[in-house]
């Protein structure tokens, strides 16, 4: 059974827990990353005109990835992603579009200091119906 933890992080909480998380399940580890960097302006949530605002209120869009994983062989995949607005970051959405996880348990995590992950999973569980997703927590 091969395993994977894929992340989003902005500031490097998340990624810490996804470090966490490979380790306690023996899992390889892959953090996604905006093909256009996120900067401090990007995610300033009290700015209308800030990227992060836009791409949070546009549940169409669909920002660049540079990279995607490997998930050839994948049985069980962590995906986590810092809160942002109530829910996932629109990349998470980029992620999914383009992944093969047909046969691939999918256990979510989010890094928030008080937003819980609920909107989150039923936002996706409603776009991605194929997609098992296994369960849902707040680190």
């Amino acid at each position: 059974m091969k395993k994977l933890v894929v992340c989003f992080s902005y500031g490097g909480t998340t990624l810490a827990k996804a470090e966490q998380l490979a380790k306690e399940h023996a899992a390889d580890l892959f953090e996604l990353k905006a093909k256009v960097p996120y900067t401090a302006a990007d995610v300033n949530w009290q700015d209308n005109a800030s990227r992060n605002v836009k791409e949070q209120n546009d549940k169409s869009s669909r920002p660049e990835i540079e990279l995607l994983p490997d998930l050839s062989g994948v049985d069980e995949l962590w995906l986590g992603y810092p809160i942002w607005w109530y829910t996932h970051p629109r990349i998470i959405n980029t992620f999914l579009d383009q992944a093969d996880l047909l046969k691939v348990r999918v256990h979510l995590f989010a890094t928030s200091g008080g937003t819980g992950i609920e909107g989150s999973l039923k936002e996706l569980k409603e776009t991605y119906p194929s997609v098992d997703f296994a369960d849902a927590v707040r680190l």
